[in-house]
């Protein structure tokens, strides 16, 4: 029984990372290439402003879990989290600051 919940949990970890390794590769060409040229003119402000809500979220709950913290879920919402402000901000740049 000790073997099999060892399996499981190994299973669970390769993939809460495989997962992270996705998403984070994912999300990152949107937002390296918003970052590089801030051209921001198809992204919609609620969808990064919900992005990084959620990614907040989710990395308290990779943090604060019970007995161990959940590394793959922290990590990877750590990074899309900062990602997603990043564009963020560089939205609310270009539509309401630049244009004044």
């Amino acid at each position: 029984m000790s073997f099999l919940f060892m399996e499981q949990t190994a299973f669970y970890e390769i993939c809460g990372w495989l997962a992270s390794i996705t998403m984070i590769l994912g999300y990152m060409p949107q937002a390296i290439e918003t970052i590089r040229t801030r051209n921001t003119d198809g992204i919609a402000l609620p969808t990064f402003l919900m992005m990084g809500i959620g990614g907040a979220c989710f990395m308290l709950q990779g943090l604060f879990h019970k007995p161990d913290v959940l590394w793959a879920l922290f990590i990877t919402n750590l990074i899309t989290t900062t990602c997603s402000l990043i564009v963020f901000g560089i939205k609310v740049y270009n539509d309401y600051i630049k244009k004044r």
